[in-house]
């Protein structure tokens, strides 16, 4: 089963779940993943700086890892 992330998920964290989401995370803004405020965001925190919806982003990314996920099972 592929990894979930939810509203409270840190940038950090998710980065380390897989680091491959990081031009989701730039599309919406996000240009400086690896500064250090920027790894303790969540990403609520970080969707809402950048005016997106959360739950919309959050969908997007959880869409993102069952892909991967998928892929790196076939």
């Amino acid at each position: 089963m592929a990894v979930q992330v939810d509203k409270t998920t840190r940038i950090g964290d998710l980065l380390q779940i897989n680091a491959d989401v990081a031009p989701i995370l730039l599309e919406i803004g996000m240009h400086c993943l690896g500064c250090p405020a920027s790894q303790m965001e969540t990403i609520e925190e970080a969707a809402m700086v950048h005016g997106y919806e959360p739950d919309l982003v959050v969908d997007r990314i959880n869409q993102f890892l069952s892909s991967a996920q998928t892929e790196a099972n076939a």
